[in-house]
């Protein structure tokens, strides 16, 4: 356990150059005091190893160091063939580079890790794209990939929902985002950080206009605190329903997991016919309505009345549609 640690963090300083005793303890998970032993440990092996200490200090290898230790475990192997995305590679344009990396990779495996190896590949296979949904045409994602990758500046014609619906806009690529088969730009523009769906993307321009990027942006932590800003804007408003068990059961099936949390977070006790009452979050009557039909005679609207009252009007029209001859 010991010695793969310690390679991990030779590894490590290889491609980071310089670490703190924190930043290592938190990418190993372990302790910073068993950092300092190991540090001491690979220093004693003769490593080349020097701390810096203060504020901007940390560990680095002196003399362009390098270890050739790069074997890697079974589960190790495995896991790397489970981590590739063959179709956001092919929208990226790095299909080719990809079956490449995959073949010298298995080429260098011992053979019993290549035969597990393949048998991950065999068995497990990502589909992006939502159930009933075709794969969105994103004809400028290799364009913004390349743009994210070079720190270049891109001019762009975005067509969005709010009005004035066709924009022009010059902003600075951040990062890309795939979610649920749809790939997003997170880029800085106006002094604000934004988000483009690249398939919304009706004209691109790489500038060559150059940009620092913020040493501290992290893309993972801004697209939770995205999404998580998103549902909170988009919830406005709230409903309360009357729903019977059977309504219950089937909530997380026809609503999103933020409107059913919500639901079990408020629900009450249950009545003499086991109904019972919740509050949801709402994005808009119209949405809201359409997921409450789908439970048909299982849910009462009990507020807003303008939300009750728009379903008394749909199921009247309904009513008449199917009353003609």
């Amino acid at each position: 356990m010991r010695a793969s640690r310690l390679v991990s963090i030779l590894l490590l300083l290889q491609t980071r150059e310089r670490m703190t005793a924190q930043e290592i303890a938190g990418a190993l998970e372990v302790s910073v005091r068993t950092v300092y032993r190991d540090m001491e440990a690979l220093s004693a092996a003769g490593v080349p190893l020097y701390g810096e200490p203060g504020h901007d200090g940390g560990y680095r290898l002196l003399g362009g160091f390098r270890t050739r230790l790069t074997g890697l475990t079974a589960g190790e192997a495995e896991s790397l063939f489970l981590t590739g995305l063959p179709r956001a590679a092919a929208d990226l344009g790095l299909g080719a580079v990809v079956t490449a990396a995959q073949l010298k990779l298995m080429a260098a495996l011992p053979t019993e890790s290549r035969g597990r190896a393949r048998r991950i590949a065999e068995r497990f296979h990502l589909d992006t794209p939502a159930w009933y949904r075709d794969a969105e045409d994103v004809p400028y994602l290799t364009a913004v990939a390349e743009a994210v990758w070079n720190d270049r500046a891109v001019r762009i014609r975005y067509l969005r929902w709010a009005e004035p619906h066709e924009i022009t806009r010059t902003v600075r690529p951040y990062g890309l985002v795939l979610k649920a088969g749809h790939w997003y730009l997170v880029a800085g523009a106006d002094r604000r950080i934004r988000t483009y769906r690249i398939a919304r993307i009706i004209d691109l321009r790489v500038l060559d206009e150059r940009f620092d990027r913020p040493a501290d942006f992290d893309l993972a932590a801004h697209w939770r605190a995205y999404l998580e800003h998103f549902d909170a804007r988009r919830h406005q408003d709230t409903a309360t329903l009357r729903l019977s068990p059977g309504a219950v059961d089937r909530l997380p099936h026809i609503m999103e997991p933020a409107v059913v949390r919500a639901a079990r977070r408020t629900a009450s006790p249950p009545d003499a016919d086991g109904w019972i009452r919740v509050t949801i979050p709402v994005e808009s009557h119209d949405q809201t309505l359409g997921e409450i039909l789908r439970l048909g005679a299982d849910a009462e609207i009990l507020a807003p009345a303008e939300l009750r009252d728009h379903l008394i009007r749909t199921l009247d029209s309904l009513r008449h549609l199917y009353a003609r001859p």
